[in-house]
């Protein structure tokens, strides 16, 4: 009897599906279980910052909208600009007066003309594998019918106010369908909640963990992507103990993947996968993942112009400098309160995803070579003016548009089995020059959407290959942001 029970045991253990491994709630025994290989052949997700804060949809340039009520609270701003700090006070108190609350926004928050399927249709035509949606953000509103959201004394969720929705199941049941990813980003505390405020242990035994809890039930999301985190520890957090759940007793235990933003000090050193925010990205070999907008808000914010938001080029040219490190790119946008995405940002993802038709092939599942870039002669150390939020265009002068005496990357590299991508983010003229390479005579160069192979010759440590007579640069095409050459060694 002894043997059949242990038998029974280890095929509970070693089965496929079931949790193999039990997980302790400390960061070694959590840290220890790796992220799913889909995370990093995925490559491009969107992000999706949406809420009450999207009725008023204003701020200074420079600074996040969706931060409305603590500016407006606090009165008090940052971000990239000189401010004040009662910029959001005045326009709300111009606009709405000074005795409308921010909780009003909930009312108006209606989503009327929100179609789920027409998000993830565009996100699938955009080349995203994955989504990430806020579910609650730090205003505490949350977008699907939440218990502990009404804690503070009055409705604040989109079933009961506002949309009378569940926001949250109905995109992910669309984004699901349409074979994505569904992650869902959390908000650890809440600016003004009255526990946080008065009785932090209170507000994370009683609010903070069945309310997330209780969302990875209902929605069984593929990402759990934690965020404001940095007031307290991730102890007081009891953030341990919530990721030992999700490993080893919750729906998701066999597919979900976190962040690293539970507790303060924790990004970088524990979790899931590594984030950066509106940065140039990390260097490391951990799976990663930098997120930012296409303007500098996340939140849509109707005060940003068109010369606010990322071109084509420069988001392209982003998502290959992140790949070429090893990283992801989470792009976010900012839908309206009405549901709809801004054409600007529909216009951006479809350019995105018609380049990735063309050259996915350099991006998707592929891993970091043994050296990202190829860079020219100059001044690599060429930094962008101080900011705190770094701008896009950060990536143009490191490729077409250098300031002078400053190097640029020539091209960026990926690598996938026994082929190597090379990524030039200009036609290279006549010839491409590939330094510090050598190949096979048998090895063959193809330009990603063309079919005829490539002459190319070894010149010394260096491969130069022979370019057709083309300039695709006299052709405003996003096709034309990036050519991406496929090696096989």
């Amino acid at each position: 009897m002894k043997e059949i029970l242990f038998v029974v045991v280890l095929l509970a253990i070693v089965q496929p599906g079931s949790s193999q491994v039990l997980y302790e709630a400390d960061w070694k025994s959590l840290d220890s279980r790796p992220v799913a290989g889909w995370f990093e052949d995925a490559k491009f997700g969107i992000f999706i910052h949406w809420g009450p804060y999207s009725v008023p949809a204003w701020s200074p340039k420079g600074t996040y909208s969706e931060w409305y009520q603590y500016w407006l609270q606090n009165r008090t701003l940052f971000g990239n600009g000189q401010f004040k700090g009662t910029e959001v006070a005045d326009y709300h108190e111009a606009k709405y007066g000074k005795d409308f609350p921010y909780y009003q926004f909930g009312n108006l928050f209606t989503a009327e003309l929100f179609n789920p399927d027409d998000w993830a249709s565009l996100f699938s035509e955009a080349g995203a594998r994955y989504v990430v949606l806020t579910s609650k953000h730090h205003d505490g509103f949350t977008l699907w019918p939440s218990t502990q959201a009404d804690d503070r004394g009055f409705a604040w969720n989109s079933m009961e106010v506002g949309a009378k929705r569940d926001l949250v199941g109905d995109l992910s049941e669309s984004v699901k369908k349409a074979g994505l990813k569904m992650g869902l980003y959390y908000s650890l505390y809440e600016w003004f909640h009255p526990w946080w405020l008065d009785d932090k242990d209170r507000f994370v035994d009683e609010h903070f963990l069945p309310q997330v809890k209780d969302l990875v039930q209902r929605y069984e999301p593929d990402i759990l992507w934690g965020d404001g985190e940095w007031e307290m520890e991730s102890d007081k957090w009891r953030a341990p103990e919530l990721i030992a759940w999700l490993y080893n007793e919750s729906k998701v235990r066999d597919k979900i993947i976190i962040n690293d933003r539970w507790g303060k000090g924790a990004r970088h050193e524990h979790g899931g996968y590594f984030t950066s925010e509106y940065e140039a990205g990390l260097d490391i070999t951990h799976p990663w993942e930098e997120c930012r907008g296409m303007g500098f808000s996340f939140g849509y914010n109707s005060n940003e112009d068109i010369t606010d938001y990322n071109s084509a080029r420069t988001l392209i040219l982003l998502l290959v400098d992140v790949v070429s490190r090893g990283g992801n790119l989470l792009l976010d946008i900012g839908p309206r309160a009405d549901g709809k995405i801004p054409p600007i940002m529909q216009e951006r993802l479809t350019q995105m995803g018609q380049w990735l038709k063309i050259n996915g092939e350099a991006i998707y599942g592929t891993r970091r070579w043994i050296r990202p870039v190829q860079w020219s002669e100059g001044n690599r150390d060429c930094k962008p003016d101080d900011q705190h939020y770094l701008g896009g265009d950060f990536i143009l002068k490191q490729t077409i548009d250098p300031a002078p005496g400053c190097a640029v990357k020539e091209l960026f590299f990926t690598k996938k089995d026994e082929v190597l991508y090379a990524i030039s983010p200009i036609w290279p003229g006549n010839q491409l020059r590939i330094k510090d390479l050598e190949l096979k005579s048998h090895s063959a160069i193809n330009l990603l959407g063309a079919e005829s192979p490539l002459a190319w010759k070894q010149e010394g440590n260096d491969i130069i290959v022979e370019m057709p007579s083309f300039d695709p640069n006299r052709f405003n095409d996003e096709k034309t942001y990036g050519f991406s050459f496929k090696i096989r060694l």
